[in-house]
């Protein structure tokens, strides 16, 4: 079983590292892409400032921790998309019928099809909430429970992406589910959650778990609680698991498209 599971790792790893070099070989797009994607996030900052130069509050969030709040968000994320680009295109794999040349590989399916690109931007994101939280002053405490969580939401994220786009499997337009919840991740991460009402929130720690990908953390991080670090915990065990029980649940239903590619 480890042996399994150390194989599968370095696998990963392994497509990982060759994406990322298959990307560098245009070195000007690929520092452009990096830098640009900083600048992108950076300006964000700027509307925070105005906002906060008017109040000290937001949501019940100081300034502080909404740079912590977009730290994290960005980790997440790009974390997420350097691994696991290929998790938020699963929809479009599936409907092309495009799934041919993963499956006659002697690896796990979904971890091969998920690692087989990357987002060369998302390496902005990456660094983008490295500085952010270098600029507000983590102590090493708070670092570990950073990155732990910048791992952990990336897992649940990536997660969430298979399992919206295993929807195309079932049904016709599962792209536009995969799409939405994507995106939907994406908005809500950035903003505190005390501007959102009861419902919002119920919806945030239940339906669509993205609590336990930022907010949660955020509250952990700000005054540590093991309990509420458990969960997160175990919330990320059980996304995992419905995610390769529902993308191998469907795959059972997947059509070929017949396509002739190899993947080297």
């Amino acid at each position: 079983m480890l042996t399994v599971v150390k194989k599968e790792f370095k696998s990963c790893f392994l497509a990982v590292k060759y994406n990322i070099m298959r990307e560098m070989l245009n070195p000007v797009t690929f520092v452009t892409n990096v830098l640009f994607m900083i600048l992108n996030n950076a300006s964000f900052i700027i509307q925070w400032l105005i906002l906060y130069s008017l109040q000290d509050s937001i949501g019940g969030y100081s300034f502080k921790q909404v740079m912590l709040l977009w730290a994290l968000a960005a980790t997440t994320y790009g974390i997420s998309h350097i691994i696991f680009h290929n998790a938020y295109r699963l929809s479009d794999l599936i409907t092309d019928g495009k799934l041919d040349s993963y499956i006659v590989q002697p690896k796990n399916i979904l971890l091969n099809v998920i690692t087989s690109s990357t987002s060369i931007s998302a390496i902005g994101d990456l660094l983008y909430g490295i500085i952010i939280a270098i600029l507000i002053g983590l102590n090493w405490e708070e670092w570990l429970l950073f990155i732990f969580f910048s791992i952990t939401g990336a897992i649940i994220t990536t997660a969430l992406a298979v399992i919206s786009g295993s929807t195309s499997f079932f049904i016709i337009k599962g792209d536009m589910i995969a799409s939405n919840v994507n995106n939907l991740l994406v908005h809500f991460s950035t903003y505190p959650e005390g501007i959102f009402n009861r419902t919002i929130k119920f919806i945030f720690y239940t339906i669509f778990p993205i609590s336990y990908i930022v907010y949660m953390p955020i509250r952990i991080i700000s005054k540590f609680n093991l309990g509420l670090t458990i969960i997160v915990s175990l919330v990320t065990i059980l996304t995992i698991y419905l995610s390769f029980a529902i993308f191998n649940k469907g795959l059972k239903r997947y059509s070929s498209s017949n396509l002739m590619s190899a993947r080297i």
